[in-house]
């Protein structure tokens, strides 16, 4: 099993690799994807005992170069959930925290902005800028996940106290964005969580639990139709979801793979895991015309 290095110019978290402590002479992780073999078709665990542990590992996104990569943790040495990044130097991989959980997290597909639901950093020449607030209209909103498209369209959800949900989206404008509409029945359907929008805008998957669904919260995907309307949601299948809570999805920036949570514990949220899987599903889901 492969561990990654120290560094004394990090703050590091100590991994739990089976049954050995994180050491000065843990080996190296080299290569993209921190050094892991690629999946295919069926789900599987990432990065196991260096990303995915025992503990919660929640919302794993990648920045546009491949060379970060950031997740929410909690359990273990984090007594509250944190923040941290994976970075790729000289090819090699460190760990380290970035703060404590301000919400969760998404890159913009051009790489300046991370998004944290209500909130949101700036990249910056030493890093990421200060946590900052969106404006009217999103100020007042129970946004939980916010993702853009490449032409800064939002799509997010509203998660409300009764946990009931749906997805929204507002158009950039003239600079301005629009007054958050609401996506049509084949979107929000029951509970709506968690969306995902391509960053050309052909495709949206986003979480929920829905009749003829495998149990708890399953994935699904809705295409963007030749007039602008979204199609049918589809749920992604036995190759990804089971009886098991399946949420938050996230595409890599290459397009190759697809990053999602699943529980793992015997109660709700107890061993929050992050997957991931090739994207051919992508093409042999979609609609044929």
């Amino acid at each position: 099993m492969k561990l990654i290095s120290l560094s004394i110019t990090f703050l590091f978290c100590i991994l739990a690799v089976s049954k050995n402590s994180y050491s000065d002479e843990a080996q190296v992780i080299e290569g993209p994807y921190l050094g892991q073999t690629p999946p295919g078709p069926i789900a599987e665990p990432f990065a196991p005992g260096i990303v995915t542990t025992e503990f919660y590992e929640f919302n794993g996104v990648f920045t546009p170069d491949l060379k970060e990569f950031y997740l929410i943790r909690s359990g273990g040495v984090h007594e509250k959930p944190s923040l941290v990044v994976f970075k790729n130097i000289n090819n090699r991989w460190y760990e380290s925290v970035v703060s404590s959980r301000k919400g969760t997290p998404f890159i913009a597909p051009d790489g300046k902005t991370m998004h944290l639901g209500r909130r949101y950093m700036n990249r910056t020449d030493s890093g990421w800028s200060e946590v900052k607030s969106l404006v009217s209209p999103f100020d007042k909103l129970p946004i939980m996940r916010l993702t853009a498209s490449s032409k800064g369209t939002y799509f997010f959800d509203e998660f409300k106290k009764d946990l009931t949900g749906s997805i929204r989206y507002s158009e950039l404008v003239d600079g301005q964005y629009e007054e958050p509409k609401i996506l049509g029945k084949t979107i929000n359907a029951g509970k709506s969580f968690h969306p995902f929008i391509a960053p050309d805008e052909s495709y949206l998957i986003f979480d929920g639990k829905r009749e003829g669904g495998y149990g708890d919260s399953d994935l699904y995907i809705s295409y963007r139709q030749q007039d602008g309307s979204w199609g049918e949601a589809i749920n992604l299948g036995d190759k990804i979801n089971t009886d098991a809570w399946e949420a938050v999805a996230t595409i890599t920036p290459d397009g190759k793979y697809l990053f999602f949570n699943r529980n793992m514990g015997t109660s709700k949220y107890e061993n929050v895991d992050i997957f991931w899987v090739d994207t051919k599903f992508i093409e042999e889901l979609r609609p044929k015309e």
